[in-house]
């Protein structure tokens, strides 16, 4: 089955590395424009010309910071500008950030919310009329397994990813009579850039290979995921292949959550 997204204007967060630039390069490589996002200048335009290199559609690059309201409109109006109309949004940015719940300040929790939930939430918001009127849209919310099995010490990504699940669910509900499917893939472990930095910060002489051997061994499957099999699930549902689901959560994870 051929994936395709030709003709399709996407709009991509967190962009510049690892599950975003997967899910960026195979939306380019079926066919669809992509404005990448992402808050590092520099290595989003270094990734900007590595997928143009092999690809045939027009790859716009958009410095920004979506946990802001004003960044939110200012890379939405830019890719409008650039691409001519926003089909498909995946709102992947995000980080990984937890603690003991009493050490948890205000303000990092303000933080994880801004960047996980209400830049969604801004950016869905920018994006539904036009999907709306041109009866198509596709949105997908990148989450986490703790959404649904959240452990303790998650806190606050668990909390803020359940509640992208959630929105996930209200918007499907709300964009089905008007053919914006809404969907949320939920991560477990995949290769990423913040694995990488875990690896660094641990300073542990094993090398990245062996980290991710060792993090497999709690996985059913026996291994991580790659960024490209998680993007994979992505092009699916942006494509026309899709066309029947919305609503869902969908875990990648190689049977790592304990929930369905």
């Amino acid at each position: 089955m051929e994936l395709v997204m030709k003709g399709r204007n996407a709009l991509v967060t967190g962009a510049s590395l690892g599950i975003g630039l997967a899910i960026a390069r195979q939306f380019a490589m079926a066919g669809a424009n992509v404005a990448m996002v992402a808050r590092r200048a520099e290595t989003l335009e270094a990734s900007r010309r590595e997928i143009e290199h092999g690809a045939a559609t027009k790859i716009v690059g958009i410095a920004g910071d979506v946990s802001t309201a004003a960044d939110c409109h200012r890379v939405f109006e830019t890719a409008v500008k650039a691409l001519g109309s926003v089909d498909v949004l995946v709102n992947n940015a995000g980080t990984s950030q937890t603690g003991r719940f009493e050490s948890i300040t205000d303000e990092v929790w303000q933080a994880d919310i801004d960047l996980k939930l209400f830049a969604a939430i801004r950016l869905v918001r920018l994006a539904f009329a036009g999907m709306r009127e041109r009866r198509f849209g596709r949105i997908i919310n990148v989450l986490n397994v703790g959404a649904k099995a959240p452990e303790a010490g998650r806190a606050p990504t668990a909390v803020t990813r359940a509640a992208g699940m959630a929105l996930t669910k209200v918007l499907a509900g709300e964009g089905a009579p008007h053919n914006i499917l809404v969907n949320a893939l939920l991560v477990g472990r995949i290769e990423s850039d913040q694995w990488v930095q875990r690896h660094a910060r641990q300073g542990k002489n094993t090398s990245l290979e062996s980290y991710y051997a060792e993090m497999g061994k709690q996985i059913p499957l026996g291994r991580i995921g790659t960024a490209d099999e998680f993007a994979g699930m992505a092009l699916f549902l942006a494509s026309d292949a899709g066309s029947y689901i919305t609503g869902t959560a969908i875990n990648v994870d190689g049977g790592l959550c304990p929930v369905v």
